[in-house]
């Protein structure tokens, strides 16, 4: 079994799928307490699913492109068959995960998305640095920026992660740090990386949920 918070079909809002219908499970549960978490609402609430009543529910919606998100996915050990049955099924299986959790047992049919906490989010001690000796050539990283020491701090990290530069994405925090401020300091300081807006929060209300 698996506490789910909610299952839904949307347009992927980040990441290179990026404007990508996808269906979206998004699990209960967090280990971490960012400062800028938009998903507080799956820290607790939720409702028991056995893997079968997942698969049936996202055969609903005829897509082949599924992510698993949070909360933290990992915490939940039972994701990890979640995620392996899914693949085996055909799906293209996306994890987002904060990397202060090992990913080292996940499926490496499934792309990762780990998202290193920056200082602002004040749980940058809980980076699983380690993580990134386990990341495959497709999986990305993405360091959601808040202030010029989140960038610096991020921009210090790049010579240690083995990925191609367009798999490496930058953001803001949404509402905290101008888009405009990051993409000139990205290009001032002619760093190879990937910025990106959260396309969601401008197709509907920030705090729409269930998008």
């Amino acid at each position: 079994m698996l506490k789910i918070n909610e299952i839904f079909y949307s347009i992927q809002g980040e990441s290179s799928y990026t404007g990508l219908p996808t269906v979206f499970i998004r699990l209960t549960f967090c280990n971490l307490r960012c400062t800028y978490c938009d998903s507080e609402y799956a820290f607790y609430d939720g409702k028991d699913y056995s893997i079968d009543e997942i698969i049936t529910e996202i055969e609903k919606y005829n897509c082949k492109l599924v992510e698993i998100t949070g909360g933290e996915p990992l915490f939940q050990k039972n994701s990890l068959d979640l995620m392996k049955i899914l693949c085996d099924k055909n799906y293209e299986v996306l994890l987002e995960t904060s990397g202060s959790l090992p990913i080292k047992d996940v499926d490496k049919r499934v792309k990762i998305i780990m998202d290193l906490k920056t200082p602002s989010s004040r749980m940058e001690k809980k980076n699983l640095l380690e993580n990134l000796n386990y990341l495959k050539e497709f999986d990305e990283v993405k360091f959601v920026i808040g202030d010029r020491t989140d960038f610096e701090w991020s921009k210090s990290l790049l010579p240690k992660i083995n990925l191609d530069y367009k798999n490496i994405i930058f953001s803001t925090v949404f509402g905290k740090l101008d888009n405009k401020t990051l993409a000139e300091w990205i290009l001032e300081e002619k760093i190879k990386v990937r910025f990106q807006l959260q396309i969601h929060k401008y197709i509907w209300h920030p705090e729409t949920k269930g998008v």
